[in-house]
């Protein structure tokens, strides 16, 4: 069976709006574009994979149900818009804060490759010929890690990464093969891109 390219996308800051720690249904609220922009990618024939670090639950700010009920939520609306996610996942682990078997190094958080690995098999995905889209430079590593592009969005904490002001530096691993200043132009450089490389 041939497989699929994916483009991977970040959720806080790259779909919906950065608000810290997302704790609350009511601040929940979706990137301008960012349905149009996930309507290209199932037009596409690519999947929609949402992969996140959700270092809340281990924090113990919210439950890990909670991460669920935000990502049905998001669905819904997305959905309403005519957008389809193809798979959710998620981290809930710290390797340094929280209690329980919740803290701990594990291979899911980002940087580390364990949600997309995990993708790939469930999805039958080519890592290689996919696309993830972050606001952060750990997001951009991550993509390196499997051999994927990865594009940089100046939304949530991207624009302030590039000021050298955000949660994470660059350096040689994690330089973005694009900077967009959205969603959605992220979206529009993958479409070229992929018709270039073919």
């Amino acid at each position: 069976m041939k497989k699929i390219s994916a483009v991977f996308l970040d959720r806080d800051g790259t779909i919906n709006e950065e608000v810290g720690y997302l704790d609350s249904l009511a601040k929940l609220k979706i990137i301008p574009a960012a349905s149009a922009a996930i309507r290209l990618i199932n037009q596409s024939g690519m999947k929609a994979v949402v992969i996140s670090n959700q270092s809340g639950v281990a924090r113990g700010i919210f439950p890990e149900e909670f991460v669920q009920t935000v990502n049905n939520q998001l669905e819904e609306l997305l959905k309403k818009e005519g957008a389809v996610i193809d798979k959710f996942y998620y981290c809930p682990h710290h390797p340094t804060a929280g209690e329980g078997t919740y803290r701990q190094k594990c291979s899911c958080r980002k940087p580390e490759p364990g949600m997309l690995r995990q993708a790939a098999r469930e999805l039958n995905l080519d890592l290689t010929s996919s696309y993830l889209i972050g606001d952060r430079y750990i997001d951009i590593e991550t993509a390196g890690r499997v051999g994927a592009k990865g594009v940089l969005v100046k939304t949530g904490f991207g624009a302030a990464l590039l000021r050298d002001e955000g949660p994470d530096k660059a350096t040689p691993e994690n330089k973005p093969a694009f900077i967009a200043g959205d969603i959605m132009e992220a979206v529009q450089w993958i479409l070229k891109n992929r018709k270039q490389s073919k």
